[in-house]
């Protein structure tokens, strides 16, 4: 039975703003999401890469997603479709901070 929560460790800068490198994560596991959710996915061409993006948008068979960093960002624009395996729900350090969905 897996939990229906999990925690990540946020490597790199591809979500500054957002999130920084070393940031603690919260992720509820789903595999829905909207334009704007933070996620943690996973590129069909590199199953073994979880990452860690926004949902820019619905793809036919799946999501592309996107890094808030444009300089520092590998994403759907490199890999191509991805699936969500959760949603960001909050990072619990090292400031504690809720994750809200951005406005498409």
């Amino acid at each position: 039975m897996r939990l229906p929560w999990f925690t990540a460790l946020v490597n790199g800068p591809s979500m500054v703003p957002t999130l920084r490198h070393g940031d603690r994560i919260l992720v509820r596991r789903t595999g829905t999401a909207r334009p704007g959710d933070v996620v943690v996915g996973c590129f069909r061409s590199r199953p073994d890469l979880l990452v860690v993006k926004r949902v820019a948008r619905a793809d036919a068979d799946g999501w592309w997603l996107a890094g808030d960093n444009p300089f520092g960002s590998d994403d759907s624009s490199t890999y191509g479709t991805a699936d969500v395996i959760g949603r960001v729900t909050f990072r619990w350090w090292p400031q504690p901070v809720r994750l809200r969905r951005t406005p498409a």
